[in-house]
């Protein structure tokens, strides 16, 4: 069978995200008002006609089995194939204790899923990228070149520290891969790859029996003049999310209209988890200016340049200004919160004052009671 199966890995815990990710992946960080960041991964897989989709765990996982369920959101609930998690069942250690080493430990530790696809080609992608992927092209444009690897890579708009940065040939052709570099070279990866499903098991089995882990290290580098590695460029919106700054400075970015458009395009929906709540109530009192107010909020007070994820109370003579308010948070009266990223269900008293910077954005746990 052609056609393309996604493989997500959504295992890894990115320390620079502090209490969002003390719970969960940081695949599972709620963003954009009703979203998970791995609702992007899914959608651009699914909007390019992928009917499989694995998607890699390895601990805090619970978080993404509530969220993802059986894949019926996403289109992928099927009696054969559709949504399957994958957790840790060969890794070293004890049952999974030791995280992996790096995504050619992790494919494989589910090599006989791999095996076992129907489709010719992988799609290789993290958890929390956050972008809306003309996947189908990439994937097109793939097996037009005769690449045995193409990667995807963000127009000069896209930095992130400690990214791998690729250099190309007039032809398109990968020459050089850097990555922890002070000064970017090249291309920044999105971490998005293309491979036919024969090369990938070539490639596992021979880093599985050389105790080699490493996607960029082991195979990117190491074989980047044997394979044929090419890039394709795309000028569109991209996130990771990995830091407490860069997550807050991505979610306000999403109250500009360009972003808006680029990101939600009606040709490939972002699919994601119902709510459940009836659409957002604004009290003749209240008032909201440049923000994004998810269903179930309920605003008595002021709200402005924020993102409220379903459920959110926001009491009388309140006011919120440069915040990102996970699903049920309530704020009581006459409280003032600037620049917070509050995770789910988190309550302000009233009377409260709690004010970050737009350097320095304050996290407030998961069900925190200030």
């Amino acid at each position: 069978m052609s056609g393309i199966h996604g493989i997500i890995f959504a295992y890894q815990k990115r320390a620079n995200l502090q209490e969002l990710v003390s719970l969960r992946a940081s695949a599972s960080v709620p963003f954009g008002g009703r979203y998970r960041a791995i609702d992007f991964g899914i959608s651009n897989l699914v909007n390019a006609g992928a009917s499989d989709v694995g998607v890699i765990v390895h601990e805090r996982y619970q978080s993404l089995l509530d969220h993802i369920g059986t894949g019926k959101d996403f289109d992928l609930s099927k009696k054969r194939g559709g949504m399957r998690i994958l957790p840790p069942f060969a890794a070293e250690g004890s049952l999974g204790s030791d995280i992996y080493r790096g995504k050619m430990e992790a494919l494989g530790s589910v090599r006989s899923y791999i095996a076992d696809s129907r489709a010719d080609h992988m799609v290789l992608m993290d958890g929390d990228l956050v972008t809306n992927l003309p996947l189908r092209d990439i994937y097109e444009k793939h097996l037009e070149s005769g690449a045995d690897i193409t990667v995807v890579c963000g127009d000069d708009s896209f930095y992130v520290d400690r990214g791998t940065y690729y250099s190309t040939d007039e032809n398109g052709r990968v020459t050089d891969i850097l990555f922890n570099v002070h000064t970017p070279k090249g291309r920044r990866g999105l971490e998005v790859f293309v491979i036919s499903k024969k090369l990938l098991l070539d490639l596992i089995d021979d880093c599985v029996s050389h105790d080699k882990y490493s996607l960029r290290k082991d195979v990117l580098q190491a074989r980047k003049d044997e394979l044929v590695i090419k890039t394709y460029v795309w000028n569109g919106f991209a996130a990771q999310v990995r830091s407490v700054k860069e997550y807050f400075d991505r979610s306000m970015q999403l109250l500009l209209p360009s972003i808006q458009k680029d990101l939600f395009c009606a040709e490939r929906p972002i699919r994601a988890k119902s709510a459940d709540k009836s659409s957002a109530f604004i009290s003749p009192g209240g008032s909201v200016h440049n923000s994004i107010i998810a269903d179930g909020c309920s605003i008595y007070g002021t709200v402005e340049n924020s993102i409220l994820f379903p459920g959110v109370t926001v009491e009388k003579g309140s006011i919120i200004r440069n915040c990102v308010l996970f699903k049920e948070t309530f704020v009581g009266q006459r409280s003032e919160v600037a620049f917070v990223i509050a995770d789910k269900r988190v309550q302000f008293a009233p009377g409260s004052t709690i004010i970050g910077s737009v350097s320095y954005p304050i996290v407030i746990a998961k069900e925190s009671k200030i």
